[in-house]
């Protein structure tokens, strides 16, 4: 079934629930785990946000019931760590999948289109994890180290494994990573909309009032006299990582010169992550779960 035929349903009965039997949890023989858990993923994180909030759906939830704009920084950062739990913690991703379900259950109203939303809408619920998807392919793509078609296969079975840890049933997910990329294309060109949550991640992403990340690593003074720079970095791993159609939407603008810059951006973070420790690349969770593993 194509997910978007239940785009409209928010019948309780269909909402993501705890799974009847616990799902098997990812393992060191996933693609996941091999490509999964890096730092430098968070610069993809703009363009996740931005395709997530521009659903109607997570876009009304994100409005009514966050503190984005205050908290930037720790948006994004509870989006990766809660991922990467759900990638390598094993039994305690589960855990994770009913703390986000539980999370997730009082956030509900009324969109701006007079439609009412629930964030357990399994079409919306769904859009945000098949964004992450969808994005980590990109980003590994932006920084040169493509996924092969055998990989991607093996590692969309392997997000539908996580779906149904989260809640999600076969029938909210797109059985083949063919039928995804339709289903994704779908999405982006008859569903996603300009709105304010949108706006609220623009102007985010163009460090309007942002403070510094919380890191001990980027002094306040660094990260005032950089800012130009730091803007200039997110706006091209930002656009650069979206869908035309998604630039259309958001009027982001995207030249040839803007395209050449992105290559260029990507093969410098590559470089720059490949030589870096293993211990410092990976997030915490990641880091200790590789090396438990005998993988690094």
């Amino acid at each position: 079934m194509n997910p978007m035929d239940r785009s409209r349903d928010t019948s309780q009965d269909d909402w993501v629930t705890d799974p009847e039997t616990p799902p098997r949890p990812l393992g060191p023989d996933s693609v996941a785990w091999r490509v999964g858990g890096d730092r430098r993923a968070i610069l993809a994180g703009g363009a996740a946000l931005l395709l997530q909030v521009a659903h109607p759906v997570v876009g009304a939830g994100v409005k009514e019931h966050s503190n984005f704009r205050e908290e930037p920084w720790k948006r994004l950062d509870d989006t990766l760590q809660s991922l990467f739990s759900l990638i390598f913690a094993g039994d305690r991703a589960l855990d994770e999948a009913a703390r986000l379900r539980e999370l997730h259950k009082t956030i509900k109203g009324v969109d701006r289109h007079g439609e009412r939303y629930h964030a357990l809408n399994p079409e919306a619920y769904w859009w945000v994890h098949a964004t992450l998807f969808e994005t980590m392919l990109r980003y590994k793509d932006m920084l040169g180290e493509q996924i092969s078609e055998a990989d991607q296969d093996r590692m969309y079975a392997e997000w539908r494994q996580l779906g149904r840890i989260l809640g999600l049933r076969d029938r909210h997910m797109p059985d083949t990573l063919c039928a995804f990329h339709d289903y994704f294309a779908e999405v982006v060109e008859n569903r996603l909309e300009d709105n304010d949550s949108v706006r609220d991640v623009l102007a985010s992403l163009r460090l309007r009032d942002v403070p510094k990340p919380p890191v001990w690593f980027v002094p306040g003074v660094a990260w005032t006299l950089a800012k130009p720079l730091n803007r200039e970095v997110l706006r091209l791993a930002t656009a650069g990582l979206l869908p035309p159609r998604m630039r259309e939407i958001t009027g982001l603008k995207w030249t040839t010169g803007d395209e050449k810059r992105f290559r260029r951006l990507g093969k410098l973070i590559g470089l720059a992550g490949n030589r870096a420790p293993a211990r410092l690349r990976l997030y915490k969770i990641a880091y200790e779960a590789k090396r438990t593993a005998g993988l690094l």
